[in-house]
Parts: structure tokens; C-alpha cells; sequence
């Protein structure tokens, strides 16, 4: 029974997706390589960095950071290359920039904007109570019978 309860625990584990080929033979290179693929975007798998991911993509992606790393590059100029190549859209966490304000701003000021629509919208439905200042006898007795009941 604990052989098979082992043998599930293991099965259990996350595979990681870095391939046993890609690994530098040099840890701190090695260690440099897997922060810069901490940050950057699998572009096929979207919201899953290139080190955990098994796409074919992700491990070209892989390779090129530790290419450029054995080259001699800094860990930033690594990342402006890929960044250069691929576009922003490759860092899990963009730069804030004037050019993507917009997408930063835009969800809450939408939401700004919609709060302060609904409270317009309810203070003028509080402030819209019937007038009952001009009905004569008649209608008022008809309004009033309706209102009881």
C-alpha cells in the first residue's frame, strides 16, 4: 500500500519545463537564466512564464536567453532583446510608459466614471416623488384610495 501511495505522490509532482539539454553548466548563469525566464511571457500559453511552460516556443525562448547570457550579455540586456524581437507584450509585468497609460488608467477610471453615473442616476430617482401639491379634491381622494390599497 505505501509503494502505490508513493508512486501517486510522485506522479503528482510538477513537471518542470526546462529540459535537462537546456541547463548551463555554470549554476549562476544557470540561476541568472531562470530569473530572466521568470519574467517573460510563454507567448503561445499566455499568462504562464517560459520556464514552466512546455510549448515548443517557450523552449526557443529559453534556449535564446541562455544563448545571449553565454554570449556575455547583462540580465537587462537580454530581456530589451527579447523584448526588441517579441514586443512588450513577452514581460509578464510591462513598464509603465505614456504610451500604455491608457491601458493602466482605463479600467479605473471606467470604474470612476460608472459610480459616479449611478449615483446620479439614484439621487435623481430619490428626488422624483410625486407632486401632490396640485390635485384638486377629486384626484386627491383617488390617489389616496389607490395608495391604501
Amino acid at each position: 500500500m505505501l509503494k502505490y501511495l508513493l508512486v501517486i505522490l510522485m506522479l503528482a509532482t510538477p513537471v518542470m519545463a526546462v529540459e535537462p539539454d537546456e541547463i548551463l553548466s555554470d549554476p549562476v548563469m544557470e540561476t541568472r537564466a531562470r530569473v530572466i525566464s521568470k519574467v517573460l511571457r510563454c507567448l503561445v500559453c499566455r499568462n504562464e512564464n517560459i520556464d514552466d511552460s512546455n510549448a515548443d516556443l517557450a523552449r526557443d525562448l529559453r534556449l535564446l536567453v541562455r544563448e545571449r547570457l553565454v554570449a556575455g550579455d547583462t540580465d537587462q540586456e537580454v530581456e530589451d532583446f527579447i523584448v526588441d524581437r517579441y514586443g512588450e507584450y513577452v514581460l509578464l509585468k510591462p513598464v509603465f510608459s505614456l504610451g500604455n497609460a491608457l491601458l493602466w488608467f482605463a479600467g479605473p477610471l471606467l470604474l470612476l466614471v460608472g459610480g459616479w453615473i449611478s449615483l446620479l442616476f439614484i439621487r435623481r430617482r430619490s428626488d422624483a416623488t410625486p407632486q401632490t401639491d396640485d390635485l384638486d379634491d377629486d384626484e386627491q381622494s383617488r390617489l389616496d384610495a389607490l395608495l391604501k390599497g
